[in-house]
């Protein structure tokens, strides 16, 4: 018997058995890692220099990406170095930082996106107010209130999660530090503290998500109603990456913690936990350019550039 006062490190789930499959997945994780770099880079860079897009919703993406970056960076690259070196250990302060760190982004994301869906509603809903309503000011606390939110978040459930007795080793299930994993090892009815946590968030979660849904019936209904195809699929073309990127997160979350016991197994837990925690931010910068006119031509005029011009 272990308890939490006794554990200095946890084990982390390998991805593969054998030392080539590991190095195999290291080149996999690092090809999405740098592609998650490289589109959410282009993407600030680009919203930071191009005066045209200091607007309310660009401002907003501008966070999404800088959350992004801290996401994927959260748990990846630990994950890829223990792929490539053929570990599994992770320091428990380093594991309880890992889950701090996952937990408020995750959250931060999820009430930003709340917010950018109250962005879009306005600029289409209540277009006159829009100047009022999405004042710099008002963005700036938004994205605050967003990111404060986040560390709330964090704070709670690491300092509860930490808290418990662990007496059932220290292998975790998971290839980084998540709740669930931890809660597992645990060995008194101090957990269920936590599980009324989880509850809480779910139903914050839940908030968010019906705010998410009853904006864009609302918005649907207002594009709708506009007369000309071209006002029509500009409108879209504003939501429609918004969208995809909110059902892709919520969709794989969902699915993660969700799922029915009677399809689970370690490998397709393993599979989506990537799902959730990789694959959103690496893609939410191209989900989000491919139909956005401004920022690809903004990226475009970024990438073409180079100093050698001038010489």
């Amino acid at each position: 018997m272990s308890n939490s006062s006794s554990i200095t490190q946890f084990l982390l789930l390998a991805f593969a058995d054998t030392q080539e499959l590991q190095l195999l997945t290291f080149w996999l994780f690092l090809g999405i890692y740098l592609a998650a770099l490289l589109g959410n880079g282009l993407i600030i860079t680009a919203i930071a220099c191009d005066h045209r897009l200091h607007t309310p919703m660009y401002f907003f993406l501008l966070n999404l990406s800088v959350l992004d970056l801290g996401s994927i960076s959260t748990a990846l690259p630990k994950a890829m170095a223990n792929s490539l070196w053929d570990t599994r250990g992770i320091l428990y302060s380093v594991c309880a930082a890992q889950l701090f760190l996952f937990v408020f982004f995750m959250s931060a994301e999820l009430y930003l996106f709340t917010v950018m869906a109250y962005d879009r509603y306005v600029a289409i809903c209540q277009p006159l107010h829009y100047g009022t309503l999405l004042g710099s000011r008002a963005c700036v606390h938004m994205a605050a209130a967003a990111r404060g939110s986040g560390i709330l978040s964090g704070v709670l459930h690491t300092a509860n999660t930490f808290s418990l007795p662990l007496c059932q080793g220290n292998a975790l299930d998971q290839f980084f530090c998540e709740i669930p994993s931890i809660l597992k090892l645990s060995c008194s009815d101090g957990y269920l503290r936590e599980a009324g946590l989880i509850v809480f968030s779910v139903c914050l979660v839940f908030v968010c998500f019906v705010f998410i849904v009853l904006s864009y019936v609302q918005i649907l209904r207002a594009v709708l109603r506009i007369p000309s195809e071209q006002g029509r699929h500009k409108a879209f073309s504003m939501c429609l990456p918004h969208l995809v990127v909110v059902s892709l997160f919520v969709s794989t979350g969902v699915f993660s913690h969700l799922k029915p016991p009677s399809i689970s197994s370690p490998s397709l837990h393993l599979v989506v936990a990537v799902l959730y925690s990789v694959v959103p931010p690496s893609v939410n910068a191209l989900i989000y350019s491919m139909r956005n006119q401004e920022l690809k031509d903004s990226i475009r005029i970024l990438i073409s550039w180079t100093p050698f011009k001038y010489q």
